[in-house]
């Protein structure tokens, strides 16, 4: 077991060229260190996830995570402005992405934070495919939206 690791004393203040080279070393492997350990971690979230568990970080509109639980569960208040986006998107083929966020924001749906959707916050609800098939990998998540394309 190592106990500390004793760093030669160098001074990045000195014209010794042995200092420099000591003190460039040193912060390329602190630099090739960082990136190795944020490779790993990127991977692990990135399999976590399409393995269909939940990779951390904010909840994806229409889901919700419980304090101290490992899975996401459909927020059923979301789920279903996530439900009425998809009705009127197949009613109306031709509404824009800021003519359906109107919509919803006539029928009284808000956002997270109890604002009127926006045209880019209806294009991420509508770009994932997990509201219409779930899933795909587990069966944990059903689809909230049964859409057939």
């Amino acid at each position: 077991m190592i106990l500390k690791a004793l760093k030669p004393f160098y001074s990045i203040h000195k014209k010794d060229p042995n200092d420099f080279l000591v003190n460039g070393l040193m912060e390329l492997l602190d630099q090739y260190q960082r990136l190795e350990i944020s490779l790993k971690l990127t991977k692990g979230r990135n399999k976590k996830a399409k393995e269909g568990g939940y990779a951390g970080g904010r909840a994806t509109f229409g889901y919700m995570k419980q304090q101290g639980e490992k899975e996401l569960r459909i927020h059923n208040g979301h789920a279903e402005v996530v439900k009425r986006l998809f009705e009127l998107k197949q009613l109306h083929k031709k509404w824009s992405l800021s003519k359906l966020a109107e919509a919803l924001s006539d029928e009284g749906y808000e956002t997270t934070q109890g604002k009127a959707f926006t045209k880019v916050q209806v294009k991420r609800i509508l770009d994932r495919e997990s509201f219409i098939k779930g899933f795909t990998h587990t069966d944990k998540y059903k689809p909230m939206a049964n859409i057939k394309q």
